[in-house]
């Protein structure tokens, strides 16, 4: 994971900014969040030793100690049917996935005649039925505001039967050089949640603006014993949105190195547990 990554992180002022003025208009529902916390993957080769000695089944076993899995691997693939019905088989009826939508249409396409392609990753996905908890749409750092009408045009043509979030990498839509008002506009209109990316190397992307009553998060650790206080201010500003009524909770840790991904993700959960009284499985690290 090299997005975002600093040579020395211990540098990085890591406060979390406060809310966009505009956020608290969309949390106005009082009520339990649903609340999903996982990783980015699920592979043995980057969790290491997450997982026990003989574990023949990867997914099988992280969806013991998971709710949720922020699907990467859909990004580099057009997966067969068979293969997302056995991801689907293989856990249990809580579990949820958050897949990233394919290259193909943001990063080839650029989303320009992107239906086609949109429709095939579509009729593939569905395939995880009731599982799918909501896709994501991460665009290229070059894809920048002046590609504003192309990205308002399949916004506003997604199908509201798939629930989206979006991530934006170009420093242009955040640092004030460009009127963000109507891509929060469009975004609020459509229902589409906004991410937010917490990474060392790029704080311009925690502009703290949600677009529904969906918090989408996506942090990025720097292996660094500062991990874990970040994660506790994060529980603090996930506190106050909960307090304000938002409805949805999907907070996902990764790492340079992924296999702390587990440990920091048990750190947040056993904070929520705790104070803020869910009943999420705490992941075990049998190395630890």
């Amino acid at each position: 994971m090299k997005f975002g990554k600093v040579d020395d992180p211990e540098n990085i002022d890591f406060t979390l900014p406060k809310d966009h003025p505009d956020t608290a208009k969309v949390l106005d529902k009082k009520g339990k969040p649903n609340v999903y916390i996982g990783c980015a993957k699920w592979n043995k080769a980057d969790l290491k030793s997450f997982y026990p000695k003989g574990t023949k089944d990867e997914l099988a076993y992280y969806a013991t100690q998971f709710n949720s899995i922020e699907l990467n691997a859909t990004f580099y693939n057009n997966f067969p049917i068979e293969t997302i019905e056995s991801w689907y088989n293989k856990t249990p009826a809580e579990f949820r996935f958050f897949p990233k939508l394919h290259q193909g249409i943001s990063h080839w396409k650029r989303l320009k005649d992107a239906k086609q392609p949109t429709d095939v990753y579509l009729d593939g996905i569905a395939h995880l039925q009731e599982k799918l908890g909501m896709l994501f749409l991460q665009m290229p750092d070059n894809f920048g505001p002046k590609n504003w009408e192309v990205l308002k045009a399949y916004l506003e043509e997604w199908p509201s039967g798939f629930p989206l979030a979006l991530e934006l990498r170009h420093m242009g839509w955040y640092d004030g050089s460009w009127n963000s008002d109507e891509l929060y506009e469009v975004l609020e209109k459509t229902g589409i949640s906004h991410i937010i990316t917490d990474s060392a190397g790029r704080r311009d992307l925690l502009h703290m603006r949600l677009t529904t009553p969906t918090a989408f998060v996506r942090y990025n650790g720097a292996n660094v014993d500062s991990d874990y206080s970040r994660l506790d201010d994060w529980f603090d500003r996930l506190k106050i949105w909960i307090e304000a009524g938002i409805e949805n909770i999907y907070f996902f840790v990764h790492q340079n190195h992924e296999e702390a991904s587990p440990l920091l993700s048990a750190h947040l959960i056993k904070r929520m547990n705790d104070e803020l009284g869910t009943d999420l499985k705490i992941p075990v690290n049998p190395a630890k």
